[in-house]
């Protein structure tokens, strides 16, 4: 289909269904692999089994892929604008699964962080794509209910992927983890050129490389001095803070360069409007709290409580298809009340049961964890679909692509600062927590219990230390207790922001004449 036939003639009746359908199927792959690395951290982190990764390298494993996600999606979404977005999910698919055989076949830490960046490079081409063929697809006031069907469909994913991760983990090696990916891959590429339109909107933004270079080395410093805050135990050392404040200017200078742009590919303009920027910051601060939250129970249930990754999956399934009930129930409760209600309300759910996470140790029974994780679960589901249909609901289709980059990218940069955070606050509060235990052993021993407390299992089963691994379990409780606080902070903000951001505007007696959000967004675009 042409780009002028795909603009003036969107799909309609049974054909939306089936690129819907196709379009969730593509996003499987962003699922499906966002859970299948978390539950072979424990692995990784094994010195035998797996690579012997410290903390920090694990937060670089993940980081990497969310760096390029969240400074490389905007550009995704430009290219979508020129090339089509059919073209786009159709590389970014390509790409995904040819890294994926890579990240499964590598000797080293160093191997499987380069692979997961070019992963991230993939799915920076599928996300913002499949956002704006959703939007073209549907009509603004149907949007909603099929970005609720999408986020649905995300719990299917997130319960899907630690399963086979399990099994794959239970039969073969760690690397198998990431074949997963190849034959979602193989069938979606089939799908995605039979069925989805080549849509490009008639305005094309243009590539914008000073953009993508001061986005990825501001975000990349940032991420770089929190995560050596971690390995450092400090946040005091001059390469620290002198790193973070690095990225900090370079991000200013990114928006600053990005607010001269007549067209720019990420575009700070759109958050004049009031609902879409209390909604994309919003959603930074909830991935920000899912990541890091995600981070610590992966090590919770593998490390601490010792189950194996198949059991560890099978616990989690009923909290991830929460998310599948969540999605869905929003959509039918935004439209009869409104999104405020619905998703203030959510964030303070999951504002609670990041609490109550923040006090369970290592005696706390399972099926109490469970209920607790579907609650949050369905409290995730009901907070992002609804806040996603509003954000880019409130925008015209000329606006799609750039309105769906800003989201995607602020969704990834979230996920971003979790992993990088979480991750520099659990090694810095079990580093404190751990050092009582490990005072008198000898230099070695003690500088490898101090690194995680996998590293200290370790040293205690090959040095036969009694009473190590239990007091590291105990230091690694103790620093993600720490960590939930953080987390139900996040999102509490959040909470603040969408009650404050989604309402209704004081009528008073002097009658104005409100322009539009689509007139502001034009206007803002030719500022």
């Amino acid at each position: 289909m042409s780009a002028a036939t795909s603009t003036a003639s969107p799909p309609s009746g049974r054909r939306q269904s089936l690129i819907l359908a196709v379009l969730i199927f593509a996003q499987l792959l962003i699922w499906i692999d966002g859970t299948v690395l978390s539950t072979a951290y424990e692995t990784l982190a094994d010195p035998v089994r797996g690579l012997g990764a410290t903390p920090g390298q694990l937060q670089w494993a993940t980081g990497s892929y969310t760096l390029v996600l969240a400074t490389v999606t905007f550009t995704g979404g430009a290219l979508g604008d020129r090339f089509g977005h059919r073209n786009t999910l159709v590389a970014g698919m390509a790409l995904f699964g040819l890294a994926s055989v890579f990240a499964a076949y590598s000797h080293s830490t160093g191997e499987l962080i380069a692979a997961r960046a070019v992963m991230g490079v993939g799915a920076a081409l599928l996300i913002p794509a499949t956002l704006a063929v959703i939007s073209f697809t549907y009509a603004p006031e149907r949007r909603p209910q099929a970005f609720g069907v999408l986020s649905s469909f995300a719990g299917v994913g997130i319960a899907a992927g630690p399963v086979l991760a399990g099994l794959m983990l239970a039969n073969f090696w760690w690397g198998s983890v990431f074949l997963i990916n190849v034959p979602v891959v193989a069938v979606g590429l089939v799908a995605i050129a039979r069925t989805v339109p080549n849509f490009q909107p008639p305005h094309k933004r243009g590539l914008d490389f000073p953009g993508l270079v001061l986005s990825t080395a501001g975000l990349g410093l940032l991420s770089y001095g929190l995560i050596r805050a971690g390995q450092d135990g400090t946040v005091t050392e001059p390469q620290v803070w002198s790193t973070v404040l690095a990225g900090l200017a370079l991000t200013a200078a990114f928006v600053a360069v990005e607010l001269r742009r007549a067209h720019p590919s990420f575009d700070p303009r759109l958050f004049r409007l009031r609902q879409f920027a209390a909604g994309n910051v919003t959603l930074t601060l909830l991935f920000l709290a899912l990541s890091a939250s995600g981070f610590y129970f992966a090590f919770y249930l593998q490390g601490a409580r010792g189950y194996s990754a198949l059991r560890a999956s099978l616990i989690g399934i009923p909290g991830a298809l929460g998310v599948v009930v969540g999605g869905p129930l929003a959509a039918k409760l935004a439209r009869r009340t409104s999104v405020r209600r619905v998703s203030g309300t959510a964030l303070v759910v999951s504002t609670i049961t990041l609490a109550v996470f923040s006090r369970i140790g290592l005696q706390m029974p399972i099926p109490a964890y469970i209920a607790v994780a579907i609650v949050q679960a369905t409290a995730i589901g009901m907070t992002i679909a609804p806040l996603t249909g509003a954000i880019l609901g409130s925008l015209p289709l000329t606006q799609a692509g750039a309105g769906s980059a800003v989201n995607a990218t602020m969704r990834q940069t979230g996920s971003v600062l979790g992993i990088a955070l979480g991750g520099t606050i659990l090694s810095i509060g079990y580093r404190h927590a751990i050092s009582g235990s490990v005072a008198g052993l000898p230099a070695v021993v003690k500088q490898q219990a101090e690194t995680s407390a996998e590293m200290a299992r370790n040293v205690a089963r090959h040095n036969n230390i009694p009473g190590l691994a239990h007091q590291a379990d105990l230091a690694f409780v103790h620093a993600m207790h720490t960590g939930m606080m953080w987390s139900a902070a996040a999102t509490a903000i959040g909470a603040l922001l969408v009650f404050g951001g989604f309402a209704k505007p004081r009528t008073t007696k002097t009658v104005t004449v409100q322009p539009e959000p689509e007139a502001i967004v034009k206007e803002s675009a030719s500022a």
